[in-house]
């Protein structure tokens, strides 16, 4: 039984640098190498491929990326773990076989599905599932008749058959982004999945490697201190049978690992910090402790856990009626103004009322509170957009767009993409279920044309009720401050990041010093975030300490325009939050600058 083993990471989207695997793959030794393929949303776009030819439906850049890369795999026997099966898992397994065998390779492809329950739905919901929305506290009935996917979010024990079984590549549909990580280590170290602590140590390990690169170095807020954005290595995760692990990355690759890039990564998409909820288990994130341990090495430790929930989260997608976005460029002095005209006429040309519209001055300070924008730009993109559930508005709204170019002030040009074409809306509704009524399946494909199959269920051990949670005193707020003072932006003593796929969007900020922390738990009140945002925050601004990690988390509701893909807003996700946070000019003690 091995002391340690390494899982690099090598996509964390849909749509990541195909060269990636290529690179983990040559960079060093790795035992496994774990890629994130599903979003909530594209769930619902293979579900459209799918329904357009049934032997698709699963991400096909993971099979692009094995034309060249599966003889390496082979031949430094790396274990390979995706979810790019999405909703054909099954059919991924077999195209994945069928290019082993071209290619004279013998392999073992491990097919993990049973998360897709779209077709059992009414068998549910007349069994006693409820299906009520997570967020909004909605009844299902109101749309059940209008969803296109739903899956259920598996976690590592089906992908541990598959390790058991002996596969090489193992392909999933829809299993957590850190199941598929912590897999490996039940397999490898023999944990036992009622051993929480690890349980949470490989949950808080698959966090922070599960967005590819953005664990590395990507999207860092002291950008400048990255020495290259060339040549982006990885993440990767040395993970001990003790459940200690370190975060490196290959060395002659460009990124950075050090604690701010992981402190930040482990605060995005993040909500209550001593209730991080997965299907295998709880990770109280207000237990682990972050430490450099060398150039591009950070050591993560003291991680806590507890029990796994008695339900399963199901990630749905329905239809919701239709949305169009179109461009306009604008240039010229006066712009504002120029813009303001348009639009006025634009919206009264278009003549209807719709039941969502959005206009944005995109490069005049669009994305950020109206108290930011502080220059006038040359140009800008004057962006519309609308979404109604009667298609013949929506239409309307399209010709309108161009029909602008000729019949408005001057330096105006219309956008490249054209006449705007209007989109079917599909809506994210999450759910939870009893964990009894699903059954994950393990396909086991071999390339001399064997097939093994089990299945896996998962009985409910207890009552249900709310998921374990760590709570932990409040500490006192500091209020003896030295008087001398001096205005900057929080940038100066803070950094942060920002994201989510609903429509509340968290916001994690990180003190660059202990000293710091203690101010900024006093003045960056939930109050005082809601009142910074103004009218782009719609609800509740919830505030939660993390006094391990030196910061804030705040989760700020109403934030994202209906979020996915009902949003208009040109930062749908959230991503830009952080940044403009940190633009808030604050009056701190002088002293706290020092050293910073």
């Amino acid at each position: 039984m091995k002391k340690m083993i390494r899982i690099g990471n090598a996509g964390g989207y849909w749509g990541d640098d195909l060269d990636a695997l290529r690179r983990q793959l040559m960079g060093g030794r790795l035992d496994y190498i774990t890629m994130d393929f599903l979003a909530e949303i594209t769930m619902s776009i293979l579900r459209k491929q799918q329904l357009k030819n049934p032997e698709l439906g699963y991400a096909r850049d993971f099979l692009t990326q094995l034309e060249t890369c599966l003889p390496l795999i082979v031949q430094k026997k790396v274990r390979v773990i995706n979810n790019a099966g999405g909703m054909n898992p099954i059919g991924l397994g077999r195209q994945i076989r069928a290019l082993a065998r071209r290619m004279d390779l013998d392999i073992k492809v491990g097919v993990v599905y049973g998360d897709d329950i779209s077709g059992r739905l009414y068998e549910l919901t007349a069994a006693g599932e409820k299906f009520t929305n997570m967020e909004t506290g909605e009844d299902f009935t109101d749309v059940r008749n209008r969803v296109t996917s739903a899956n259920v979010y598996l976690g590592a024990e089906p992908v541990v058959a598959a390790l058991d079984a002996g596969c090489d590549i193992i392909v999933t549909g829809r299993v957590t982004d850190t199941g598929i990580t912590l897999a490996p280590m039940i397999h490898e170290f023999g944990w036992s999945m009622e051993d929480w602590d690890r349980m949470a140590a490989g949950i808080v390990a698959g966090h922070i490697i599960e967005c590819g690169a953005q664990g590395s170095g990507g999207n860092i807020t002291d950008w400048q201190e990255v020495p290259s954005f060339d040549n982006m290595g990885y993440p990767i995760i040395e993970m001990h049978r003790s459940g200690e692990f370190f975060v490196t990355k290959h060395k002659r690759t460009g990124g950075l690992i050090n604690e701010k890039s992981v402190k930040e990564q482990l605060v995005y998409e993040m909500g209550d910090p001593g209730q991080y909820i997965s299907p295998d288990g709880v990770a109280f994130f207000n237990t682990i402790e972050v430490a450099q341990a060398g150039p591009d090495r950070v050591k993560v430790s003291g991680v806590r856990g507890g029990p796994a929930p008695e339900s399963f989260k199901v990630s749905m997608a329905y239809q919701d009626g239709w949305k169009a976005e179109g461009e306009i460029l604008i240039s010229g002095p006066d712009i504002e103004a120029k813009a303001r005209a348009v639009a006025d006429v634009f919206w009264r040309k278009v003549g209807h009322e719709f039941e969502d519209t959005a206009t944005a001055l995109v490069g005049a300070g669009s994305i950020w509170p109206d108290r930011l924008s502080e220059y006038s730009p040359n140009e800008i993109y004057l962006r519309f957009g609308v979404r109604d559930h009667n298609l013949a508005k929506v239409q309307d709204f399209a010709k309108a767009v161009p029909a602008m170019i000729l019949a408005g002030p001057s330096g105006m040009a219309v956008s490249t993409r054209g006449r705007p074409r209007p989109q079917q809306v599909v809506a994210y509704w999450p759910a939870l279920m009893r964990r009894d009524g699903v059954s994950a399946k393990v396909l086991t494909l071999g390339t001399d044309c064997s097939e093994d199959f089990r299945e896996i269920h998962f009985p409910v051990r207890g009552e249900g009720g709310e998921p374990a949670g760590n709570r932990l005193p409040r500490r006192p707020v500091r209020r003896d401050w030295p008087r001398a003072t001096v205005e900057v932006p929080l940038r100066r003593l803070c950094y942060a990041r920002s994201g989510d796929k609903g429509d509340t969007c968290n916001i994690g900020v990180l003190a660059r010093t202990p000293l710091v922390y203690e101010w900024l738990r006093g003045y960056l009140t939930a109050g005082r975030v809601k009142r910074f945002f103004g009218t782009k925050v719609r609800g509740k601004v919830t505030r939660y300490e993390l006094d391990n990690l030196q910061g804030l988390n705040f989760l700020l509701a109403g934030a994202l325009g209906g979020g996915g893909t009902r949003s208009l807003l040109v930062d749908p996700q959230g991503k830009t939050m952080s940044q403009a946070l940190l633009q808030m000019r604050v009056r701190a003690p002088r002293s706290l600058l020092k050293g910073l």
